[in-house]
């Protein structure tokens, strides 16, 4: 089986790349999270690989950390979950993020990816608790996660005023801490009519 592949980029066509190891062109399909920590072509990359192996061909996935695999290969043991549908989560979502989300139960999250309905996103938070891997440190959430304590409810108020979100979250990593809750929606408000 494939682990790893290091080389240089030859090609890159969303979500597929191809690799020149030593003169053979491997083909990859990666998430859009990978992709976009892609180097220039002809660069040397280096990537983590799952390698499939079905009858009807062997296919080859890349990444670029351990987590993104791992979620990856959480993602493929849920019934009624290819490889299509796990890279659409993992360019959808970061590892922290979709970890976010089903440690909270929350499907909107996953609602919002292409080809994910809501009866999906529900088993796929059922299926994945408790075996997605964490950011190093255990709870510490990376950029971009949801905020913790107050800020988490300031961050449900806005989306349910319609707010996006990643205007929300914006919002949020400007408010000092310690703000009440009715305080942090009242300020990011403010934030948001500058926006």
């Amino acid at each position: 089986m494939i682990g790893r592949l290091s080389g240089r980029l030859a090609e890159k066509n969303p979500p597929q790349i191809l690799i020149d190891v030593g003169g053979v062109g491997y083909e990859l399909d990666v998430p859009m999270s990978t992709f976009y920590h892609l180097p220039a072509l002809g660069e040397p990359v280096t990537l983590l690989i799952h390698h499939a192996v079905r009858e009807d061909g062997h296919f080859l996935y890349g990444f670029t950390t351990p987590e993104e695999r791992a979620a990856f290969r959480q993602l493929l043991k849920i019934s009624g979950v290819g490889a299509r549908i796990a890279l659409a989560v993992l360019s959808g979502l970061s590892v922290q993020d979709l970890a976010s989300a089903v440690a909270r139960q929350e499907a909107g999250w996953l609602t919002r990816i292409p080809g994910i309905g809501k009866k999906t996103a529900e088993r796929l938070l059922l299926e994945l608790k408790g075996k997605l891997p964490t950011a190093p440190g255990g709870a510490a959430p990376a950029p971009g996660a949801l905020p913790a304590g107050d800020g988490e409810d300031v961050l449900h108020a806005l989306l349910a005023l319609g707010y996006h979100e990643k205007e929300a979250l914006a919002a949020l990593k400007t408010l000092p801490p310690g703000l009440t809750t009715a305080e942090g929606i009242r300020q990011a408000l403010k934030i948001l009519g500058k926006f």
